[in-house]
């Protein structure tokens, strides 16, 4: 690393030009070399020190540079990352494989929406980094990311973004597309989509509808065969399940093991199977916010409060129910009555070939 020490000396003795020159010489040795990460800090210190007093050009031609590098000098990265100026942040906000996720989520809470933009961009993004980038960011950040397909969300990412997609189209038709987005949100944000967001949802895929016309019940059923996420999960889930189904063997104490371990595509397909309903029609009811329809369905197959109470947590947004809301819910299963339930369901099954599917407009359902 004599070449290094050479540069070192030229810090202190040299003009601002042959600095320059000495940055230029110390980053392309970087670039061209393969180190060891003690190495990698030593260049680091130097560039730094080169660095100090350079343009904003400089800086941002540096940026270039170390952007792409697979072993540039985490200090440089994280100096540059955070510079004021988005010219010079931009490329390795966008690019460097060598920030790491504490640091890009410091830099979309505290720098500037163009900062954020281009974290948007980078070629995958963890969670921690799209919740602060969907809370924080601008329309376009938002926009940027939503059609980001190395973007990964949380469960809350994605509900700040459908409340957010209610009031603009663009972020709506961007979060329809996602096959990551779980089933029961992409139902939740169809269901607020303006007719003409589902118009070109349904558009996107114009093959893919001769083939679901007459197999769903609703705009909603529709563009979820579309575009809902056919996760490897759910598939498993319908295999394994079916399995125990057909065998005979499934029953309340699997959907209480799938509710308490918050295993929902087993849960859904398990209730799906049990009460002889589509699945589409078994999510809303345990996601709708108006719980009344997974009590009756749980009425109807004499379920215990206790599994009743599983699915309802397992429905819930972020798996959480108020303490007041669970106490009227209890109330309310109680009152129920199995035989009127089962009555219920039997006028469900023959109406579901309709297009008012659902349980809209059946009788009252608690015992008189």
């Amino acid at each position: 690393m004599s070449h290094l020490k050479e540069l070192n000396d030229a810090i202190s003795r040299g003009s601002s030009e042959s600095r320059l020159k000495a940055l230029w010489h110390a980053t392309d040795m970087l670039i061209a070399g393969r180190y060891t990460e003690d190495q990698i800090w030593i260049f680091g210190e130097v560039i730094g020190r080169l660095s100090e007093e350079i343009e904003l050009a400089a800086r941002s031609e540096l940026a270039k540079r170390l952007a792409r590098c697979d072993h540039a000098p985490i200090y440089m990265i994280n100096k540059l990352a955070f510079d004021d100026s988005i010219d010079v942040a931009s490329p390795v906000l966008r690019y460097s494989e060598r920030l790491e996720v504490p640091a890009l989520v410091a830099n979309a809470r505290s720098k500037s929406q163009g900062h954020l933009l281009a974290i948007s961009l980078r070629k995958s993004i963890a969670e921690p980094v799209t919740d602060v980038l969907v809370a924080r960011g601008d329309r376009q950040v938002v926009n940027s990311v939503t059609a980001n397909v190395g973007a990964r969300f949380s469960e809350s990412g994605f509900l700040r973004l459908i409340r957010r997609a209610e009031n603009d189209s663009i972020i709506a038709e961007h979060l329809g597309q996602r096959r990551d987005i779980p089933r029961h949100l992409f139902q939740q944000m169809i269901a607020k989509a303006s007719a003409d967001v589902k118009r070109k949802l349904e558009g996107e895929r114009a093959e893919a509808e001769s083939q679901v016309q007459g197999a769903v019940t609703d705009v909603t059923g529709a563009l979820h065969s579309i575009f809902g996420p056919a996760s490897k999960s759910y598939f498993n889930a319908k295999r394994t399940v079916g399995a125990k189904h057909q065998l005979g063997e499934l029953n309340e104490a699997h959907v209480l093991e799938y509710a308490a371990t918050r295993k929902l595509d087993e849960a859904i397909v398990a209730l799906s199977l049990l009460c002889a309903l589509p699945v589409d029609v078994v999510e809303r009811a345990l996601h709708a916010a108006n719980k009344e329809e997974l009590l009756i369905l749980a009425k109807a197959l004499d379920l215990s409060w206790n599994t009743t109470m599983a699915l309802v947590f397992l429905g819930a947004a972020e798996h959480r129910v108020l303490a007041k809301d669970l106490s009227e819910m209890e109330k309310a299963f109680v009152q129920l009555d199995v035989a009127t339930s089962k009555k219920v369901l039997k006028i469900y099954h023959s109406r579901k070939e309709s297009v008012d599917s659902g349980f809209r407009g059946l009788p009252q359902l608690h015992a008189v």
